[in-house]
């Protein structure tokens, strides 16, 4: 019913994957693949297009009023696929969840203040950070059976007065870990005993393979709702990151009124038409259309993480269970950081993000059809490297 293996074209149509590759990796080869942004290339789901070329046809692109609609799109969507019911009220839209974190720090903390971060973890986490004048507190993830955990006895004895946020990716970007309800409950009750509000982004919650499932941070802890603020969208879902349209949703008052002042003293309150339109169309159209991408990207995953790590031996590819990222680990091959980044650049001409940019942890694990095209290039980049044995 969908075709994901449909090539469109996306150079020079203003795709900040493809049209900043060159500028940002310096990889000019005509044949350059990108694989760092995360945005997939497949077309948007039917209803999506076809609601947005209603709106086009109309002729008439004015302010957007009434988020009404939106909103019990998002709750009756939560409810359908995780089980999680929500009221409307609890819903403050954003333009994308980034903007939405600096908003809620705003909101919630001063310049100064710490906000912890679990590394590796998305890279905008530290930039919204820094560019808000807060600090970051990292507690380091640790590897446990091939997937990410969370210590929190060790993030315990770095904490200070000034700690006040924490930020937590779930399921995580980069590695694909999709939290369990005992690991979100911890988290949850070391925030209430030490007096940290909980952002949970879960942005990624829809893109959760077979044998894997999602719970929201307000299932798994509903004690904590006082101190909880939990990001969604549609955007990574249905492809359509440039709608910028995020929601952060908030059930204790008072701490919604404070989010929602900051949205109003920084002129946030009209919102991106196309966008809205687009994103509830996702929400109340797209669902056969997502069943059908997560058995296409569950191949591909599987696919990559065979293919990679018989190109290059001793590479290691974190088994995904949420996302549709790459987070491989080429430790253990004998080649440098910078070995393995030149190869991948020059000899494949792939873009990667590079994993230090990920914060502490990172720096061996280089991140990302077209796919097919992007491991034949990376049998050749690493052909000379011998079997491990």
């Amino acid at each position: 019913m969908f075709d994901f293996d449909r090539v469109v074209e996306r150079r020079v149509t203003h795709a900040s994957k493809w049209d900043n590759m060159a500028r940002l990796s310096g990889i000019t080869a005509p044949d350059a693949i990108p694989m760092w942004v995360a945005d997939m290339d497949f077309p948007a789901p039917p209803g999506v297009t076809a609601a947005l070329s209603s709106e086009i046809e109309r002729a008439t692109h004015g302010y957007y009023a009434d988020t009404g609609s939106w909103a019990a799109a998002l709750t009756d969507w939560m409810a359908r696929r995780h089980g999680l019911k929500i009221e409307p009220g609890w819903v403050s839209p954003t333009p994308g969840i980034v903007s939405g974190l600096g908003l809620i720090l705003q909101a919630v903390s001063a310049p100064g203040d710490e906000v912890v971060v679990f590394p590796p973890a998305y890279h905008a986490f530290r930039k919204i950070i820094v560019a808000n004048e807060r600090r970051i507190l990292d507690a380091q993830l640790v590897l446990r059976q091939g997937r990410y955990a969370m210590d929190l006895e060790a993030l315990r004895a770095k904490l200070t007065p000034r700690t006040k946020v924490v930020f937590l990716c779930s399921p995580h970007n980069p590695g694909g870990t999709v939290w369990s309800p005992e690991e979100l409950r911890a988290l949850a009750g070391f925030c209430a005993e030490h007096d940290l509000i909980l952002v949970s982004d879960e942005i990624h919650c829809d893109l959760v393979f077979s044998g894997a499932k999602h719970t929201p941070t307000m299932m798994a802890a509903p004690e904590i709702a006082d101190r909880l603020i939990t990001c969604v969208a549609a955007t990574k879902t249905f492809n359509l990151a440039g709608a910028h349209v995020g929601a952060c949703i908030v059930s204790n008052p008072a701490l919604k009124r404070r989010l929602d002042a900051r949205i109003a003293a920084c002129g946030l309150g009209s919102y991106n038409g196309f966008g809205m339109i687009a994103t509830e169309a996702g929400w109340r159209t797209g669902e056969a259309w997502l069943d059908a991408l997560l058995v296409y990207l569950a191949k591909s995953r599987d696919q990559f993480d065979a293919r990679i790590e018989a190109a290059a031996p001793g590479a290691r590819s974190m088994h995904l269970d949420g996302t549709y990222l790459a987070w491989v680990d080429f430790s253990a091959t004998g080649l440098t950081p910078e070995d393995v980044a030149a190869r991948v650049a020059q000899r494949a001409r792939i873009y990667v993000s590079p994993g230090e940019q990920f914060g502490p942890g990172g720096a061996t694990w280089p991140g990302s059809t077209i796919l097919d095209e992007a491991l034949r290039r990376l049998d050749e980049a690493f052909a000379d490297i011998p079997a491990r044995k």
